[in-house]
């Protein structure tokens, strides 16, 4: 029962059948006979094994190896992290980009993780063990995550390797990933950000586009270039209009099985919530930005991220908007719990989900706002120093605990990498983040009250601005031999320690645990129990198998290379160098870079640049491969255009389009703009 319900489980949304390419799917349950039905073409199992050993993980987005010498290829915004902590002042990579012709030219990352997945194993059985009928919500959620950390820990002990316990199906079923990871990641070249990013935010989520959104990363061990048995190779010609594309990467995040109060609980409180957060920060990094060189290049980074999470929200908002397509998920949920309701069985066993997951959206609807503020991600953990020295405080109280009682990022499992973080020598820029903590203080103050008895703590009768000045001046832990002083030290020395950064990460500590207790105890624990059992019922009714819902991890979609219609004008599949010189205007966001205008004569204007295709992909596919059916690689993925977006509730092919860098246009760019011949070289095999 257990292993058909992961073979069998189908979204809320399908309820007759699927578009013809849709499917973010896991490798261990693609289904071929889909792709054989619909193209022709069956991957073998060594084919998916190829694919996926040449996968990589970059943090939250994705990438591939294109040589057996470690060099791999993503996106630049995926890696300008990396590109911007190398850059100086003196020496804006941004601006000028990067080629190393040697390898001894090639830049360490300061702070970078890329994992590859080995293997993939169905725990759901050893997860559930402890599970007990008369368990509430919370009670087994703490069992599942405890039987995790065993899992992940035990798994890491024998393998060596980074091993990651993934919910499936909303806890349906539960899978254990095992990674290889790779801590030595040097930059061997990035184009200039004005071509990554051509257009700029305008043309953000839109087609056609004209953008070289590459960088060429290499992974080494023992101070080596690590060889690789797994990696794409390149195709000189691209994909043809119609042909077979597959992409493997790492999408975040979907809602296709929320239910119609979950949906509700993002239009309504979510989305509203972030999008004036993004409009705020925003408004504050431009001024910022505008004032010198230096500013503007220390906040390039985080405006890029700011602009498209508010762009990419906004879309995602239009779907909730539209009437049609909330009216057909209202239909399609009635539809569902009228089957339930026809059979006493069902009824008695899945009839009480819709109001569970209901009444969790009501329950944290109050809290959203302190939540993500305290403890989320977009909250006080956006200021570097304020992460460093939560980290540090979190660090002996988590250790002095059991491992399955810890914090997730405090596991065994996973705290390699987080101290490799804490202990990353990247650049640390004061002025950004006294502007950073002191917008989020602001939002804290708007959201607690400025008589709130913690706010009156932080402020200490400052404004927001103020104190913020106050922490990361008072603040040591942009050197790393602090944090290790201090990490090394253990409870003692976060007990002595007079940082004020470390004071203010004590202050919150509390209340944002207690927030982060309550998320799941009363909206976590809530929508896995009874998202398990809506996964249940959709088996028990129609019995087909579907893909589950992004959940960060590596998964493969198919589609085919393909153009549109739109407002009755034919958008072509590809766009050309010709068309990005035409799309030019000399004024930024559409000023190209000086060799462009140098080397243009050098250049087959025809070569095709960018690329659309109907494949199935969101936030997170950033950087992944798009590979044709022998294997080779064909373009990168760098964006969707804007009819996408509503894609992360309900599918759809007809205009909705996956946006691609060319194959052939980045060879044409490697060699004639840029020189980079020793990459040309690399990716042809030569």
């Amino acid at each position: 029962m257990k292993r058909c319900l992961i073979a069998c489980v189908v979204l809320l949304v399908g309820a007759a059948s699927m578009a013809a390419d849709e499917g973010m799917w896991t490798y261990n349950n693609f289904p071929t006979d889909k792709v054989q039905k619909a193209y022709g073409f069956t991957p073998s199992a060594a084919w998916l094994e190829h694919l996926r050993l040449s996968s990589v993980r970059f943090g939250g987005a994705s990438g591939s190896f294109v040589s057996p010498n470690g060099l791999v290829m993503t996106n630049h915004h995926v890696g300008e992290r990396c590109i911007q902590d190398l850059g100086t002042a003196e020496r804006n990579l941004n601006e000028t980009g990067y080629y190393a012709p040697a390898q001894d030219k090639e830049l360490r990352c300061p702070q970078m993780e890329l994992n590859v997945l080995t293997s993939i194993a169905d725990v759901t059985a050893e997860v559930n063990a402890g599970l007990k009928p008369d368990m509430d919500a919370a009670a087994r959620a703490a069992a599942q995550r405890a039987a995790t950390a065993r899992l992940e820990k035990e798994c890491r002990d024998k393998t060596g390797l980074r091993c990651d316990v993934v919910v499936l199906y909303e806890g349906g079923a539960f899978n254990l990933y095992r990674y290889k990871k790779y801590t030595d990641v040097r930059l061997v070249f990035a184009p200039e950000a004005s071509i990554a990013f051509f257009g700029g935010d305008p043309d953000n989520f839109t087609y056609p586009r004209y953008d070289l959104d590459i960088t060429f990363f290499r992974v080494y061990e023992n101070n080596k270039p690590a060889p690789v048995e797994h990696y794409l190779k390149w195709s000189a010609a691209g994909p043809r209009d119609g042909e077979l594309a597959f992409v493997s990467g790492h999408p975040g995040s979907t809602g296709r099985n929320l239910t119609m109060s979950q949906l509700e609980f993002l239009r309504d409180v979510a989305y509203p919530a972030r999008l004036k957060i993004y409009k705020e920060r925003l408004a504050k990094l431009f001024a910022y930005s505008g004032t010198n060189a230096e500013q503007a290049r220390i906040a390039r980074d985080i405006i890029f991220s700011y602009e498209n999470s508010q762009k990419g929200t906004i879309g995602y908002q239009s779907g909730l908007l539209d009437k049609k397509l909330m009216a057909r998920r209202a239909a399609m949920e009635k539809d569902l719990q009228a089957q339930v309701a026809a059979d006493p069985n069902k009824q008695k066993q899945y009839g009480g989900v819709w109001e569970a997951l209901a009444g969790a959206q009501r329950a944290y609807a109050p809290f959203y706002q302190q939540y993500q503020l305290l403890e989320g991600s977009i909250g006080l953990p956006q200021s570097r120093l304020f992460q460093i020295a939560r980290r540090l405080v979190r660090l002996p109280a988590e250790k002095a605990k059991p491992n399955e009682k810890r914090l997730r990022e405090y596991r065994e499992s996973a705290l390699e990498s987080l101290l490799q973080q804490l202990y990353s020598p990247a650049p640390v820029y004061e002025s950004r983040e006294i502007l950073i903590l002191g917008q989020i203080l602001s939002e804290l103050q708007q959201t607690l009250g400025a008589g709130s008895p913690l706010m009156k703590q932080v402020l200490a009768g400052q404004t927001p601005e103020q104190a913020a000045r106050r922490y990361v001046d008072g603040c040591k832990l942009a050197d790393v031999k602090e944090r290790r002083r201090l990490a090394d030290g253990g409870q003692a020395a976060i007990d002595k320690s007079d940082d004020a950064m470390i004071h203010l990460a004590k202050l919150v500590d509390s209340e944002a645990r207690t927030l982060n207790k309550r998320y799941e105890d009363e909206v976590e624990a809530v929508e896995r129990k009874n998202g398990s059992l809506l996964a249940q019922a959709l088996f028990a009714l129609r019995g087909t198998s579907l893909y589950p819902e992004a959940t960060g991890t590596l998964r493969l979609s198919y589609g085919a290379v393909k153009g549109y219609v739109e407002s009755g004008k034919k958008i072509p599949y590809t766009t050309t160098f010709d068309g990005m010189y035409k799309h030019a205007t000399g004024k930024d966001p559409y000023k190209l870079p000086d060799r462009y205008l140098a080397n243009k004569a050098k250049l087959n204007l025809s070569v095709p640049l960018n690329f659309a295709s109907t494949n199935d992909i969101i936030g997170g596919n950033s950087g992944s491969p798009v590979v044709n059916k022998q294997g080779e690689l064909v373009g990168i993925i760098f964006d969707g255009n804007i009819q996408s977006l509503p894609n992360r509730f309900l599918f759809t092919d007809e205009i909705a389009r996956a946006v691609s860098v060319h194959s052939a246009g980045i060879i044409e760019a490697l060699e004639k703009i840029y020189g980079a011949d020793a990459v040309v070289k690399e990716l042809r095999g030569r």
